[in-house]
């Protein structure tokens, strides 16, 4: 391969919309493992948040996938490849790009912080209502002092 050809394609998985229309790949060879790569991301995000016992599982599915990101990167940049086998890793690449991109808009479902602001939403609203049903609307005093005196 071309010098100008690795360097455009080094510069197509680094380009911000890369992933845009890119599929997850069916499945993919991580750490000599093979890993059925879009079922397992789809299998997460149907879920919308990752439940307590997948969280391990898909922090490690994404450091093994960066890492094997870095290496398919590192072997396009400085191995001897072909014109077709950069293509290749290219593809792969931007695949594992766009896996890692779904996976991180689920984010960890951090339940106890959805708790705490659940619970804080719920505590407003209940010292709301008890202000108005004991006629202690001045919210602004936060006691209700201020309507005694009236």
């Amino acid at each position: 391969m071309q010098e100008f050809e690795r360097k455009q394609l080094l510069e197509r998985i680094e380009r911000e919309g890369a992933t845009v229309g890119a599929e997850i790949p069916d499945e993919i060879t991580v750490q000599d493992e093979r890993i059925d790569l879009q079922s397992f991301v789809f299998e997460i995000k149907r879920r919308e948040t990752v439940p307590r016992g997948e969280r391990e599982r898909v922090t490690r599915a994404k450091k093994n996938l960066r890492r094997e990101r870095l290496q398919r990167k590192q072997r396009l940049e400085d191995g001897d490849v072909s014109y077709a086998e950069g293509e290749e890793l290219v593809e792969a690449i931007i695949g594992i790009d766009r896996a890692l991109n779904a996976l991180e808009e689920l984010g960890p479902a951090n339940l106890e912080a959805e708790e705490r602001a659940q619970e804080a939403a719920d505590k407003k609203r209940w010292m709301s209502f008890l202000r108005k049903a004991l006629g202690h609307e001045d919210a602004d005093s936060g006691t209700g002092r201020a309507s005694r005196g009236r």
